[in-house]
């Protein structure tokens, strides 16, 4: 009796060692006397014990902070650059075998890629399209990976973080270039202006009248307001004829 017992206690242990449980966002990596047997899905799982062992492998997709890195542009400038990337283990089989520490590899692979794309942008690329150097970025990643059986999702740049002397001299640079779309859209503004003057003074010509009538409401606009003061500019030739008449009639008397 006692040995049934005996037996059927070390039964219930061994069942006990040899049951794995692997959640919903895992998968079970089996090896059997040190060779890879299979990949195990969710569910409760036998492990034969001393046999085989099992490790699991969690396949959510992971957000890695990536921290900055010093990184020199194509034309010479120091930066500081920071990202974050996304990524999942699609064969749980290879992270497990081909490379020691996913993790660690993805998360130095990131940074050294980071700092090869910078060097391949000048700055002004690399301000202007983050979005073109984070693809850049994640497409050498994602192909080195492969091998180990991850899958990058997405590669997003944080932060370029520049020199002070580099910032002033953007900053002087925006400001110039603010300057010079100012005097373009006024020139521009005068271009049109005398290009409208040129057609409404064609139209008065072409009319008769059409001069005196502005010139008469004008002259009304004016009088709408007693504070304004007229002034009648007279050309020297009418001048000259009033003092023409005048000598001519004293010289009549």
């Amino acid at each position: 009796m006692n040995l049934v017992i005996g037996i059927v206690v070390v039964v219930i242990f061994l069942l006990l060692i040899s049951i794995r449980q692997i959640n919903e966002y895992q998968r079970g990596v089996r090896f059997r006397l040190g060779r890879y047997v299979d990949i195990m899905n969710p569910g409760w799982r036998l492990i034969i014990p001393i046999v085989e062992s099992m490790q699991r492998v969690d396949i959510r997709t992971k957000a890695v902070d990536v921290p900055n890195q010093e990184a020199i542009t194509k034309d010479n400038i120091s930066t500081q650059i920071n990202a974050v990337i996304y990524y999942k283990v699609a064969d749980a089989s290879k992270a497990i075998i081909e490379v020691e520490d996913y993790r660690w590899a993805v998360s130095q692979l990131a940074q050294t890629t980071m700092r090869n794309v910078v060097g391949e942008l000048e700055l002004d690329e690399l301000l202007a399209d983050r979005e073109a150097a984070s693809a850049r970025i994640r497409q050498i990643v994602d192909q080195l990976t492969d091998p180990w059986g991850i899958r990058v999702e997405n590669v997003e740049l944080k932060d370029v973080v520049l020199p002070e002397d580099m910032k002033r001299v953007i900053g002087k640079q925006a400001e110039a270039e603010r300057e010079r779309r100012s005097v373009v859209i006024k020139a521009e503004g005068e271009v049109q202006a005398a290009e409208n003057l040129s057609v409404a003074a064609r139209k008065l010509y072409a009319s008769p009248g059409a001069l005196h009538l502005r010139t008469l409401n004008t002259l009304n606009d004016l009088s709408s307001d007693q504070s304004n003061t007229v002034i009648f500019a007279i050309p020297l030739e009418v001048l000259r004829a009033f003092e023409a008449i005048s000598d001519l009639g004293k010289k009549r008397e």
